[in-house]
């Protein structure tokens, strides 16, 4: 058994969110009405928890002009994330964790209103909440009553919180297949599920509260096919990298993508070693559990992020691209290079930041 589950309160369920939100400043070029996703992405800046002299805020994915009203929230949110732990942002709700309670601020109002505070957090045995690896949310405010929160601390533990409810309380988890302890959680809104990939790449489980309540996960292995044939030199370079992957949903085709990570340790900044990103490979996922290698990601180009990786129509956004914005490094890869496993181009910047995103 991969998973204990060791606190229960009411039942979970999950439904299709209904995500309304508004573009304050219009639609951004190349956007229409039929092609547009539900709500558009940004990506955001906040300080380095290891360096905290190096923060800063910055608009990465949507081409908004940075308007004075923009100027203004990029000062409080600048001052926000110094004081606070920023962990991420997931459907336009900023995230922070300060003396074990979990807080949502929506950042497209004023940063001084009061935020959405979750019950502390409950450490089990063996297990730490001080490190949060990634939070994600089923809804577009953790205001809704049906919304669901999922918190994957660093280790065997994962806990769900229904924040919308009177009497929200935590359900907590424990794995003990070490393979998920440093593996981020996904929402999948085709599915109604949350979703964590273990190490390697090689399974996945999934949490639907409603329909598997009795047992809940689901575990699924994934057998990898049609992989890229590499000469001896190229196999042992990899071999030396380091690895993660993730999972992506698209949200407009459902298709959902396995990108896997070849990373060496760059220059040394502050003390601190820089990952850059050597080569990638990208994965179509079926639901028979192949994992096609694929150069072909369709109308979509994929972001990852810190917090919870988002796919983006492509004719918002170069095509068939892979864009890595993490606490190291900012980089384009394409996806339908022959020469798959070099960035297309590269910005190397001499810091490092916790980034997260926001669909607004």
């Amino acid at each position: 058994m991969s998973l204990l589950l060791l606190s229960q309160p009411p039942k979970l369920c999950f439904r299709r969110p209904v995500l309304v939100r508004s573009f304050p400043h219009g639609l951004p070029k190349g956007f229409s009405p039929s092609s547009m996703p539900e709500t558009p992405f940004r990506v955001y800046i906040g300080k380095d928890p290891c360096r905290p002299s190096l923060s800063f805020v910055r608009n990465q994915v949507t081409k908004r002009s940075f308007t004075e009203e923009w100027q203004e929230k990029r000062e409080k949110l600048l001052e926000f994330t110094k004081e606070v732990g920023t962990l991420g942002s997931s459907n336009g709700w900023l995230t922070t964790v300060n003396d074990g309670v979990l807080r949502f601020r929506d950042v497209d109002l004023d940063l001084d209103a009061a935020s959405v505070s979750l019950p502390p957090f409950v450490t089990l045995a063996h297990c730490q909440t001080q490190v949060v690896t990634n939070v994600v949310m089923s809804s577009s405010s953790p205001e809704d009553e049906d919304c669901v929160v999922a918190v994957k601390f660093l280790g065997p533990q994962l806990s769900f919180c229904r924040p919308g409810q009177s009497n929200s309380e935590w359900t907590n988890m424990r794995f003990e297949n070490p393979c998920f302890f440093t593996s981020h959680v996904m929402y999948s809104k085709k599915d109604d599920m949350i979703r964590i990939l273990g190490s390697g790449g090689h399974l996945i489980g999934s949490w639907d509260l409603c329909k598997h309540s009795k047992n809940h996960i689901q575990f699924q292995s994934l057998r990898f096919q049609n992989l890229p044939k590499l000469n001896k030199a190229k196999r042992d370079h990899l071999d030396s990298c380091y690895t993660s992957e993730q999972l992506v949903e698209s949200r407009t085709s459902g298709e959902t993508f396995l990108v896997k990570l070849y990373r060496k340790t760059g220059e040394i900044i502050d003390s601190v070693g820089t990952m850059r990103t050597q080569y990638l490979m990208v994965f179509k996922l079926d639901e028979q559990g192949n994992a096609v290698y694929t150069q072909d990601t369709g109308d979509e180009t994929i972001f990852l992020t810190k917090c919870e990786p988002f796919c983006v129509p492509d004719s918002t956004f170069p095509p068939r691209c892979v864009h890595i914005v993490d606490v190291d490094e900012r980089r384009v890869f394409r996806a339908t290079d022959s020469q798959w496993n070099f960035p297309r181009k590269t910005h190397v910047k001499h810091y490092s930041s916790q980034w997260f995103w926001d669909r607004v």
